[in-house]
């Protein structure tokens, strides 16, 4: 992240180099120098501070980032406008809202116990900025602070370079400690359920010590780290979260999170689990820890195939058997589901007529494209790999030579052999008749005896988990992280993590609100209660106070009362700010 400000470029000899990077010049420096006795030569190591600016007296003056404060911290940072003006229009609709959640759930009193009570309007402030603003630029704080009330005292506007300083001196055990004290308030004799998925996060900085490569969620092989979430289902609240490195897989990482719900002292709780979590040693270990389950299958497996197949027939038309609340139809059977089990499984096979209408739809379309793309190379020399052999028996001319022999490799990939003429190719009937078969159905393992349409119901609680990392990524702009120090990305995740919160919170009352409404009102999402309440505004006259700018509409009416506020609520906490900015306390 760079900061808003302009500094020379530190003036020291051996230590300071540029890199070009398109038409970006960065200024690095050098951290350490090892020599390697075995290799015989030296390895320095270099961090990015800073990058030159254009025109003027470009080889001496630079925008700095995280880490020129992290290595120069007696440098002071020049202002380049004036921080401390206000906007003569406020926007405190949605404030008021935070403001209620925050009491609410007590988040600024157990802050306070971890922070120091000079931080904690500011960390409240950046919450409320990535809900409102949906971002978590840090360099875009001060322009929303230019425009809404705040936490901070005296509603103080801090600089980008203040903001910067507080993620990274963040003591890192705060969030630890307020993740301890927020599930201490869990009530532990309730039997809850624990929906639990987990999202990368790209990052920037390739140097942070949690960031590695890895397969993000989009399958590319990039710069990561993991972030996970576990929720509680029944009542609708994130409990913890999780950090971990890029390079460590969801299987392998979940026996950490069941050791993190023992040491909370949970104990009545299940899990719910995607389908990237199923593992015979997952289960084992849910399953010593006396911890239940709900879990869907890999769709492809060929257990889940069998069991499909041998009761394909007998349920997708049977009434007793149908899930209204869904569309589908199920039924429930007893299996083990490895050579080791001691006891039975409860498996859950379902059928949907409309799933399996768009899977067909799929499968002809793949084949299809696969097709014409077969036949577009025969007579060529190409290789192709399991992708196209798992559907199509392919047929090689061995004894076609190229003429051309100097590209015979580079059609063939990676796989280092020469490409062999391509002449013909058949279907594989019976795995294409298989995977048409297969469609519209799915399967859910669960520890405990219940119906099929209980399991679904459970499972389908997951949507509130999944609907926390899509607020997670798209509505609190967190799919990237932009730091450059390891405190500053753990300060960023925890201020994120009570933000989401807070915007679960308000997503839960609106949908509570509009459940008990005849009409379904399209303003009762977040992103548009938002938009709504940003017009509740406040206006600086002409002697320098703020008033209210108009009185407050049926529709925010509406929003407010989800959140058991009025008009006079909203009238008082004006009048409040009001004071507050008058007398600067």
């Amino acid at each position: 992240m760079y900061l808003d400000a302009l500094v020379r470029v530190p003036d020291m000899k051996g230590k300071i180099t540029y890199r070009k990077k398109g038409s970006t010049t960065y200024v690095e420096y050098e951290t350490d120098r090892v020599y390697i006795p075995e290799k015989r030569y030296t390895t320095v190591s270099r961090k990015t501070i800073g990058k030159l600016v254009s025109g003027g007296d470009a080889e001496k003056t630079m925008q700095p980032n995280e880490n020129f404060l992290k290595f120069f911290p007696d440098v002071a940072l020049p202002e380049e406008r004036d921080r401390t003006a206000r906007s003569c229009c406020l926007r405190i609709g949605t404030w008021i809202v935070i403001r209620k959640v925050v009491r609410d759930y007590g988040l600024d009193g157990i802050l306070e116990k971890y922070l120091p009570p000079k931080d904690v309007g500011l960390f409240l402030d950046l919450a409320a900025y990535s809900v409102i603003e949906e971002s978590n630029r840090a360099q875009h704080y001060p322009a929303y602070a230019y425009s809404h009330p705040l936490f901070t005292g005296g509603m103080r506007i801090y600089s980008d370079s203040k903001v910067s300083e507080f993620l990274q001196g963040m003591d890192e055990e705060a969030s630890i400690r307020f993740q301890n004290e927020w599930n201490a308030e869990r009530n532990r004799n309730e039997r809850i359920y624990i929906s639990y998925d987990s999202t990368s996060k790209h990052c920037e900085a390739g140097d942070l010590r949690i960031v590695e490569t890895g397969h993000s969620k989009e399958h590319e092989e990039t710069s990561i780290f993991n972030y996970a979430i576990a929720y509680d289902a029944a009542n609708r609240e994130p409990l913890f979260y999780e950090l971990y490195p890029g390079s460590i897989n969801d299987v392998a990482q979940f026996q950490c999170t069941v050791d993190r719900a023992k040491g909370y002292r949970y104990r009545k709780i299940g899990f719910v689990l995607d389908r990237g979590y199923f593992s015979k040693d997952n289960i084992y270990y849910l399953e010593e820890n006396h911890y239940s389950f709900i879990m869907m299958l890999k769709g492809k497996a060929d257990l889940v195939h069998q069991w499909i197949l041998e009761n394909k027939g007998t349920f997708e038309t049977k009434r007793k058997h149908n899930i209204p609340a869904y569309q589908v139809y199920g039924k429930t059977i007893k299996k083990t589901l490895f050579a080791t089990d001691t006891k039975p499984r409860y498996i859950h096979l379902y059928h949907s007529i409309g799933r399996e209408a768009r899977e067909r739809a799929d499968v002809e379309k793949k084949i299809n494209q696969l097709t014409a793309f077969l036949t577009k190379n025969i007579n060529k020399f190409r290789e192709f790999g399991p992708g196209m052999e798992a559907y199509f028996e392919l047929y090689y001319d061995e004894n076609a030579k190229r003429k051309d022999k100097g590209k015979d490799k580079k059609k063939d990939g990676d796989r280092g052999q020469t490409a062999r003429k391509f002449v013909f190719f058949e279907e594989k009937m019976s795995v294409i008749e298989l995977e048409l078969k297969l469609c519209g159905y799915f399967v859910i393992i669960t520890s405990e005896d219940m119906t099929a349409k209980e399991a679904l119901e459970i499972y389908k609680g997951r949507d509130a988990s999944e609907k926390l990392f899509l607020s997670d990524k798209t509505f609190l702009g967190n799919h990237c992280i932009r730091v450059g120090s390891d405190n500053s990305a753990t300060s960023k995740v925890f201020i994120e993590f009570v933000a989401l919160i807070i915007r679960n919170r308000i997503y839960n009352c609106l949908r509570d609100a509009m459940k008990e409404m005849a009409k379904k009102p399209n303003y009762m999402t977040v992103p548009a209660a938002v938009r709504e309440l940003e017009k509740i505004e406040m206006a600086r006259q002409l002697d320098g106070v703020y008033r209210l700018d108009h009185a407050v509409t049926a529709t925010q009416k509406t929003i407010l009362k989800a959140f058991g506020l009025t008009e006079d609520t909203v009238s008082y906490r004006a009048e409040e700010i009001s004071k507050i900015l008058e007398s600067g306390v």
